[in-house]
């Protein structure tokens, strides 16, 4: 028995004297102790924890080569090779974050996206169409953000000293030609597109992606909604018009269509209130689009969108240039757009995103020199006043084919490249005062390919570099646009950007055809961003200087109309922009402040020297204020905008000279716009109830402040005229009825 237990104590004695000790300390990328790493002997069950200082500690029997493995959530797999002998071991350790979307930086200098999914959004897409000043319109909502111009006496957004042409429009993918309906003189016309069809939205100020050009100062990316919760239908009333549409879903869920209805009539509110225009034929449009989505197999969609529209509009105004005289202006559009997108997971995981669209737009304007009683009056021995009376015709058809391949590389990092082709055929009749026909015709084939990566080094460091190279028929020359972004994380919820890029644009559609021999206008910009962004709380700096060369500058063709001459043109537009948006400090209240300071100057079309553009303050500002009332059921939005004076200039050209000169100018008054709407909910918290309701009640300059956008000159330059809106204000009333989904409850989440 004793040599028994003799022999059991000296085998306990030699085991314990061959474990070895393994120890170390732990560290993640930036030196810092890790706690709570779980670090073992792989195959074996040998291993420990480490401390809050990241010392770890642990003994084995194990000998020869070995595998020692740390495990942390957030972090790579370390795997360390030791050698185990009879010597203890000590093997510090550094962990590699792991780079995930939730801890990862935003690659965002120059861009606000609008995206319910984003978590770097600064407005979600409710925003959007719920900002009192915008009326539902998908680009007004916009001006509440910095970079934008307040411009009323034309549609589209003028950015950063650019003009609305500089900025483009796209829908999944695809360029949308004619957004916004025909222009009017004097009046900006509204987006053709319902808010409500877009999921997200990206609006980049500047130094944007290279999958997308033509554009010198920004474009607006627009992303169509994918399949509805279920099948629904809804109608609306309102001052306007009428309207209504359905969305059915297939029983299985992974395919949809719908079709929509709209006619608009301005014939009531026009009436109610007084338009400085005397219309003879009120605004009226007929709209309808139609839709199918499949959700492929793979998890990936087959979207269709088609619409199609038409509309008619007339009306009289003072003639500038005489005392009693009119000038007559009748408008009748048709318009098109066809587009066919496909998106999907291939093997080896690649993505695919490519799409088709086709677009038609049909434009027939009269304009005619009336007397007091609107009768026609021909007046030839007047060259300025026979051409007031003329008709043009312009039918236009574009198309475009795109398509990107993209494939993760490692962790967030994405390598992604592709090409464009873009067709445009436009043809203008216009017909003199005596009958003489002038015919135009303008093709283009424009082709590009693009590639792009984003690089996440680190969670807290993040690149995306990428270049464009185009060809253009009408230039016949190619072009070459590097571009780079720069991110870095300075603390967990705030961030550093910065971002250059080269962007070239062929010149605006009423240039051409221009001089034989023009080259592409050019932009380089550069971008620096902080941002800092919680759950409750965004705050957003951003400079910016735009360099401006080749611009295009103009000569008076026949009929006195621009077109280009050169690439003499030049200039520059630099600024700071402040955002800050607040849902927290007010207690039910989300409001957002924003801020624009512009220096621009620039010598292009017909100025005769580096000047600031017409269209351009130097400050702007905007303040958004939303409160919902739970008790009452009711919604309170309030917005108000702010510009300084605009500068206006008569410029005229001196035959004997034979050069521009600036006969006149001087500065508009400020800008100010105080709006306001009101959303009563009233079958808020009625579960039984099968149709929901949603009330609208807005007001455009709800103080009728006097605004003067622009001046008009005679021909002689001896009368002024302000441009200013049709009406003081504008009042909304609106009754929207959804059938098969209660969007009430959505309504105040979104801050309706």
């Amino acid at each position: 028995m004793k040599f028994f237990l003799l022999t059991i104590l000296l085998f306990l004695f030699l085991n314990i004297d061959a474990q070895i000790s393994i120890s170390g300390h732990i560290v993640n990328n930036k030196n810092k102790p890790l706690y709570g790493v779980s670090i073992v002997l792989k195959n074996t069950y040998d291993g420990a924890t480490s401390d809050s200082l990241g010392s770890y500690f642990f003994t084995t029997t194990e000998k020869g080569d070995q595998v020692l493995e740390a495990t942390i959530s957030g972090y790579n797999l370390a795997i360390e090779k030791i050698a185990i002998d009879l010597v203890p071991i000590i093997q510090d350790i550094t962990l590699k974050e792991q780079i995930t979307e939730l801890k990862a930086v935003i690659i965002s200098a120059g861009a606000f996206e609008a995206s319910d999914k984003n978590k770097g959004a600064v407005l979600n897409s409710r925003d959007i169409v719920t900002t009192p000043s915008a009326n539902g319109d998908v680009t007004s909502a916009f001006k509440s953000l910095p970079g934008t111009q307040q411009v009323g006496e034309s549609e589209g957004l003028f950015v950063r000293g650019g003009t609305a042409a500089e900025s483009k429009i796209y829908m999944d993918g695809n360029l949308v030609n004619n957004f916004f309906f025909s222009s009017t003189p004097g009046i900006a016309t509204r987006g053709r597109f319902n808010p409500f069809l877009f999921k997200g939205t990206v609006f980049s100020t500047g130094g944007y992606s290279a999958l997308y050009g033509q554009a010198l100062s920004s474009v607006l990316i627009l992303e169509s909604t994918d399949l509805p919760e279920k099948t629904e239908a809804d109608l609306n009333v309102s001052v306007v018009g009428i309207g209504g549409g359905i969305q059915h879903l297939a029983k299985n869920k992974k395919s949809s269509f719908g079709i929509s209805y709209n006619y608009t009539n301005l014939w009531l509110a026009f009436n109610a209130i007084k338009q400085k225009q005397d219309y003879f034929r009120v605004p009226l449009a007929h709209q309808t689009d139609a839709n199918f989505r499949i959700k492929t197999k793979n998890g990936g969609f087959l979207k269709y969108y088609g619409y199609i529209s038409g509309n008619k509009v007339g009306f009289r105004s003072i003639d500038i240039d005489s005392a009693t005289l009119k000038n007559s202006f009748a408008l009748q559009n048709l318009n098109t757009y066809q587009n066919i997108n496909w998106k999907d997971r291939l093997r080896n995981g690649w993505k695919i995103n490519t799409g088709i669209s086709f677009s038609t737009n049909k434009d027939g304007i009269a304009n005619e020199l009336q007397s007091a009683d609107n009768d026609k009056v021909s007046i030839s021995n007047l060259t300025f006043y026979s051409f007031k009376n003329f008709s043009l015709q312009n039918i236009a058809r574009y198309a475009q084919a795109r398509v990107v391949l993209e494939k993760k590389i490692k962790g967030l990092s994405v390598v992604r490249f592709g090409g464009d082709y873009f067709y445009s055929n436009e043809k203008t009749t216009y017909t003199l005062f005596d009958g003489t026909k002038y015919i135009e015709k303008v093709t283009d084939n424009l082709v590009a390919a693009f590639t792009e990566t984003d690089i996440y080094v680190t969670n807290n460091l993040a690149a995306k570099i990428g270049t464009r190279l185009e060809h253009s028929a009408i230039i016949n020359k190619w072009n070459i646009a590097p571009r780079i972004s720069l991110a870095y994380k300075i603390a967990e919820k705030s961030q550093a950007s910065f971002a250059f890029g080269i962007f070239y644009q062929n010149p605006e559609r009423k240039l051409l055809p221009g001089v034989a021999g023009i080259d592409y206008s050019k932009a380089n910009h550069y971008i620096f961003q902080y941002t800092m962004q919680t759950k409750e709380h965004t705050l957003r700096v951003e400079l910016f200087y735009k360099k401006y060369a080749d611009l295009y500058k103009t000569i008076p063709n026949f009929n006195g109309r621009e077109i280009a001459a050169n690439n003499n043109g030049y200039g520059y537009a630099k600024g700071i922009e402040f955002f800050w948006r607040d849902k927290k400090t007010i207690k039910n209240v989300d409001y957002w402040i924003s801020y624009s300071y512009l220096d621009t100057k620039r010598n292009f079309l017909n100025y005769p020297s580096e000047i600031q553009p017409s269209f351009t303050a130097n400050h702007t500002a905007a303040f958004v204020f939303k409160k919902f009332v739970l008790p009452w059921k009711t919604g309170f939005n309030l917005s108000y905008n702010f510009a300084t004076g605009r500068p206006y200039y008569n410029i005229t050209y001196d035959n004997a000279q034979n050069k521009y000169t600036i006969a006149d100018q001087g500065e508009t008054i400020n800008y100010t716009n105080v709006s306001f709407s009101i959303n009563y909910l009233p079958n808020l918290g009625k579960k039984s109830a099968k149709a929901f309701a949603v009330w609208v009640l807005g007001i455009n300059n709800i103080l009728g402040q006097k605004q003067i956008y622009n001046y008009n000159y005679s021909n002689n330059g001896s009368r002024k005229e302000a441009v200013t809106p049709p009406a003081n204000r504008f009042i909304f009333i609106g009754c929207f009825l959804s059938f098969g989904i209660n969007r009430t409850q959505e309504a105040i989440n979104n801050n309706l």
